[in-house]
């Protein structure tokens, strides 16, 4: 299981950088104009994880095979989006079909880069973008939710869910306040909310985009970013996108060397992927063996069944149990048959949950 997160912002703000950066590929074409990504662009991306290189090592694994995640390049929008302005709601569309909401900020200031509103202001960028998939989204509800409590009156089960938890989304959208604040009471309303597909319901990743002499520490811009993403239960991270670019040209071998020169333990990738499986609640396992050692990922809260269905729906429906070792013990006890003898290997059934880290074999039955 990967997740797909949707990369947006207006205009020259470094979205098609990053993406390219992202996924070391010039799939993206980076224009200093406006609308240069006409159709959406989707790249794999590896999750790097030092703990599969360390399993792997210990397992003796020909093959080492990170999990996925995708990004997708998704085109500027303008204000005046969500009625058909810039390129209109062919954007909405794609970023309904996102897990996530990656959006980039400007944070720099740089006058060879036109900003599409002649002014550096993160904060006022962001809200554009947001008003704009907020009046998609009060567009979306308006009807949905009156005729949702016309079928609730007539003693409609499933349309008095849907008016109770899209009602709620509406207020708040009417206040001009995201969806992604509204509190469903239980799980069917929790579904329910999740299948209504509003944009604005989606988790976001806010990333900064400074200059290279900023990655390190970010900038006044940035702490403005921070501060209201903390105030919306979101997340944010400060990225250069030129720092990024600069790094898929160097050898593996020189990229601590330069980033340790900028003040950096760490690519701007692997905090945005921190950051995302932070925002989307996501979590690793692991399998091991002389073939190959493989990092999975599943959703937090997941049971041992569910974990399996991530490797082969067959593993889900015929699960029996999971041979299951904590990564501390894999590694502190040097493999499988020290943790076996330690006694540090655990028979988990059906109703184990799947720990952040587990290294497991699955035993099924078809």
């Amino acid at each position: 299981m990967g997740f797909k997160c949707g990369i947006v912002g207006l205009p020259n703000v470094g979205k098609s950088t990053l993406f390219n950066a992202l996924t070391e590929t010039q799939a993206a074409q980076a224009a200093n104009y406006p609308f240069c990504t006409i159709e959406p662009n989707v790249g794999q991306v590896a999750v790097p994880d030092e703990r599969l290189e360390k399993i792997a090592a210990i397992a003796n694994s020909a093959k080492v095979i990170a999990t996925q995640l995708s990004f997708v390049d998704i085109a500027g929008l303008v204000k005046g989006a969500s009625a058909g302005e810039g390129l209109g709601n062919q954007f909405l569309g794609n970023i309904r079909e996102v897990d996530a909401i990656v959006h980039v900020l400007r944070c720099f200031e740089d006058d060879d880069i036109q900003h599409v509103a002649n002014k550096v202001d993160p904060i006022a960028d962001a809200e554009v973008v947001e008003t704009e998939l907020m009046l998609a989204d009060l567009e979306s509800l308006e009807k949905r939710v009156s005729n949702a409590e016309k079928r609730a009156t007539a003693g409609d089960k499933e349309a008095k869910i849907l008016a109770s938890v899209l009602g709620q989304a509406l207020a708040l959208l009417r206040e001009g306040k995201p969806a992604r604040l509204t509190e469903p009471k239980d799980d069917e309303e929790a579904k329910a909310l999740e299948q209504a597909q509003l944009l604005t319901a989606k988790p976001v990743l806010y990333v900064c985009n400074v200059a290279e002499e900023e990655a390190a520490e970010g900038n006044a811009l940035s702490q403005a970013v921070f501060a209201k993403a903390a105030a919306e239960g979101a997340q944010a991270v400060v990225v250069s996108a030129a720092i990024e670019a600069e790094l898929i040209a160097m050898a593996q071998d020189d990229r601590a060397e330069y980033l340790e020169a900028l003040g950096l333990t760490e690519s701007g990738l692997a905090r945005v992927i921190r950051a995302g499986y932070t925002l989307l609640g996501l979590q690793t396992f692991f399998t091991a063996g002389p073939k190959e050692a493989r990092a999975w990922t599943f959703p937090a809260g997941a049971k041992a069944p569910q974990a399996a269905g991530e490797i082969h729906t067959d593993f889900e429906k015929g699960f029996i149990r999971a041979e299951t070792i904590a990564y501390d013990d894999y590694i502190a006890l040097e493999g499988e048959s020290g943790a076996k003898e330690a006694g540090k290997m655990r028979q988990e059934g059906k109703e184990y949950l799947v720990q952040d880290g587990d290294v497991m074999l699955f035993k099924f039955n078809v």
